[in-house]
């Protein structure tokens, strides 16, 4: 295939769904992407992950980069052999790990130097450097160009010179990545909860080209880092209309599934998250009420299971009182099953969300779920 497609089956609004094509098959977006920060998605088995609906998960560059290496992947086949994934992959740039490690970096305009939070040894990660592990030495499908994560809050001054110096970065990225025919890079739009930033963000963005090649898609960075629920979804809605509609819209590090259900309303197409497993590892469940804790005294002898309603085993065959003992006890099946369902959950509420847009009831979908979340 010459790029990837991007086909839109239907619109409501401004959802829309459809389906990413790729070399290694197809993304039904809306889609969410499990975190698969170390090349496992934590807790569950790949084919576990896959059976749950998932069509594509997230790799992680600067933790793979540390360990085992980016090299050793790539000796060993590249990261979907070495983790057993057949499906599609989207790796990240290493950026937003690196902003986190704020004591530990130093940004300049080559890129990023910083210590490993492991060893403390040094490395620098360039636009250039994050090109080489995700699409030659990981191979993943989706690249992302090396952004810098704003920092929130930023003053308008602090967040225009985080975003132009994103721009560069992605240009450089754009040029590293050069011509693929199987794999495709998406630029990141930055400028915090300014709305003029952005926008100067996404049309620059959309604009750069290198030999006539642009991005493949289009990715709404530092956002869920602290402005909160209604600030993520007004710049949401500043950034939107000035994305192509014929590209995939990914949000990225989002996040509760009301949050997931109002940018699908706003029309968003690919989230990532590490909050199904991180908090069935501490005894949380997912629901369209919101997460409750299996740890609590009323499930002891709650013979119900998670949710008869969702088509998975570990949603279905284990009994709520099985789980909490699991739990209490610090037994690793407990941590397992719960990322299991919490995956399997979300796809589920993707896979509702997709045939409601289809079936033109997403506004109705919507507003029973906001409804229910209040509860």
């Amino acid at each position: 295939m010459a790029e990837f497609e991007f086909d839109i089956h239907a619109t409501e609004g401004a959802a829309r769904t459809g389906v990413l094509k790729t070399s290694r098959g197809e993304i039904r977006t809306p889609a969410f992407m499990p975190v698969g920060t170390a090349g496992t998605v934590k807790a569950m088995y790949m084919d576990q992950v896959a059976d749950a609906g998932s069509d594509i998960i997230l790799g992680n560059t600067y933790h793979l980069m540390l360990r085992p290496g980016a090299e050793r992947v790539a000796k060993l086949g590249g990261l979907h052999k070495f983790s057993g994934w057949r499906g599609p992959m989207l790796t990240d740039s290493g950026g937003f790990q690196v902003w986190s490690l704020s004591k530990l970096r130093k940004m300049s305009e080559k890129g990023v130097e910083f210590q490993s939070h492991l060893d403390g040894s040094k490395h620098m990660l360039s636009p250039e450097r994050s090109i080489e592990i995700q699409a030659e030495l990981l191979g993943a499908d989706i690249c992302m160009q090396l952004d810098e994560c704003t920092n929130f809050p930023a003053t308008r001054d602090e967040a225009a010179s985080s975003m132009e110096l994103s721009l560069r970065w992605g240009k450089r990225s754009l040029d590293a990545f050069g011509k693929r025919d199987i794999q495709t890079l998406f630029a990141i739009v930055q400028g915090s909860t300014f709305a003029d930033l952005r926008q100067m963000s996404a049309e620059a963005s959309v604009a750069a080209q290198v030999n006539g090649r642009g991005y493949g898609g289009y990715a709404i960075g530092g956002l869920a880092v602290g402005e909160g629920h209604a600030a993520m979804l007004e710049t949401l809605e500043q950034v939107m209309p000035h994305l192509p509609k014929t590209r995939p819209r990914y949000l990225m590090g989002v996040g509760k599934p009301i949050d997931l259900v109002e940018s699908v309303a706003r029309g968003v197409d690919m989230f990532d998250c590490v909050i199904p497993t991180r908090s069935g590892r501490h005894g949380q469940v997912w629901t369209d009420t919101g997460p409750y804790n299996i740890k609590r005294a009323e499930f002891a002898e709650d013979m119900s299971p998670l949710d008869a309603n969702i088509d998975c085993p570990a949603s279905c065959d284990y009994s709520k009182a099985y789980i909490h003992h699991l739990i209490r006890s610090g037994e690793l099946l407990g941590a397992m099953l719960l990322s299991w369902h919490n995956i399997a959950y979300f796809q589920n509420l993707m896979a509702r969300m997709r045939s409601a847009i289809m079936e033109g009831t997403f506004e109705a979908f919507g507003d029973e779920f906001r409804r229910n979340w209040r509860k």
